[in-house]
């Protein structure tokens, strides 16, 4: 049985949209039929599956917030733990649940289960969903019996993801807005107010100040160029991003980043602490170390430090710990190494693992803040400067004239 999308209309004409479970789209209409609905379009919600025939398909290939997987899971343990049959679960979550993605998604889900499939190979028809991480958690949890315990750590990772993707927005939202609108006035200034007023100054026969001839040449640039400037920036961007397609080039690039002054530092810190958070989530519910290892490490957004890390799993592998693996690449801080070994050493694996991501996170909570503290009044000293030098060199030549009159 599967989960189709419909969209019918009722005997008022209204046009009304949900989700039934049936066998075909066939039965489904006439399910619709006999609830007195008229169906327009009847369509199978399904992941990335193309092996069930149907007359149409729902596919889910854009994801869902990290806040809305968070809730939906952590009500998913709640109904567990209470002792809810896993089908009476997902259909109580779905009801609950007022996001239409997240509602038609649960119920696919709850389809497949009803037909006798695990929660993680259920889950696994939707990928843009739920990654590969969750599902491997899961599935884990089915192994051990402890499903309550491991939807409850995935909603609080979930959780913690969501709280510092949001504290890193915050506190690069104002020197962003603040460098925009500098942009915007210096621009605006440059192309329409310059022009106007050092028109005043054309038709004299008096060599113009240097700052005012540069601020002059500025401005017809920007007045007769900026067009191609704006159009050169785009290109150079999306050649950018077709460049960074290639893995070679890629690498590269994720490499030199690694090795900036302040921000490698910066983004080798958030890459460990997501493996870190990842691996400790794995480790405590029950996933092999060598399988949690290289699931963890497809969390990473730098390619650099995504192979270290599936370098040091085939060294664990090979018979090595997982500190001296990992340690061999030189990504990882003395520190993190030495609380991971401490783990190791007293099978508390997980527990050092969320301090290296504790400790982790904090370095980069501390390291954005300085950053926005030092850059925003920065920024604004530019800003003024900038403005200060056009205002100079529009006041200069009244200033000459004036004295020329005297």
């Amino acid at each position: 049985m599967g989960a189709f999308e419909y969209e019918a209309v009722d005997r008022k004409g209204k046009v009304k949209k949900g989700i039934l479970a049936g066998d075909t789209p066939r039965l489904v209409r006439q399910s619709l039929r006999e609830q007195g609905l008229t169906p327009l379009s009847v369509a199978e919600v399904s992941g990335n599956r193309g092996d069930t025939p149907g007359e149409g398909r729902s596919s889910f290939k854009r994801g869902i917030s990290p806040a809305n997987l968070a809730l939906l899971t952590r009500q998913l343990a709640t109904m567990v733990r209470a002792g809810a049959v896993l089908g009476e679960a997902l259909q109580v979550v779905a009801e609950q649940n007022d996001h239409g993605r997240s509602k038609k998604v649960l119920t696919a889900v709850r389809s497949r289960v009803m037909e006798g499939l695990s929660l993680a190979t259920a889950m696994g028809d939707f990928p843009e969903i739920f990654p590969e991480l969750y599902r491997a958690t899961i599935e884990a949890g089915e192994h051990t019996g402890k499903l309550d315990l491991v939807l409850e750590r995935l909603a609080d990772y979930t959780e913690f993801k969501t709280r510092l993707h949001q504290k890193i927005l915050l506190a690069l939202a104002y020197p962003i807005l603040l460098t925009v609108v500098a942009l915007l006035v210096v621009s605006g200034l440059l192309t329409y107010v310059v022009p106007q007023v050092v028109g005043v100054f054309k038709n004299i026969d008096q060599q113009l100040p240097l700052i005012t001839r540069i601020i002059i040449a500025l401005s017809d640039f920007f007045r007769h160029y900026g067009l191609l400037l704006l159009i050169f920036i785009a290109g150079l961007l999306a050649g950018g991003r077709l460049l960074l397609r290639n893995d070679a080039v890629k690498r590269k690039y994720h490499r030199f980043l690694l090795m900036l002054p302040g921000l490698g530092r910066l983004f080798r810190a958030l890459d460990v602490s997501r493996f870190a958070r990842t691996f400790s989530i794995l480790v405590a519910s029950g996933v092999p170390v060598l399988e949690g290892m290289q699931v963890a490490a497809g969390v990473l957004s730098n390619r650099v430090m995504r192979e270290s890390v599936q370098e040091a799993a085939r060294g664990v592998r090979e018979g090595k710990t997982i500190h001296q693996a990992l340690q061999r690449s030189g990504y990882f801080p003395p520190m993190a190494i030495h609380l991971i070994a401490s783990g190791e050493a007293s099978s508390e694996l997980d527990t050092m693992l969320t301090q290296v991501a504790t400790s982790q996170e904090s370095e980069v909570e501390m390291m954005t803040g300085l950053a926005t503290t030092v850059f925003e009044p920065l920024l604004i000293i530019l800003m003024g400067g900038m403005v200060l030098v056009i205002v100079l060199a529009v006041l200069m030549p009244v200033f000459e004239l004036n004295q020329l009159v005297r």
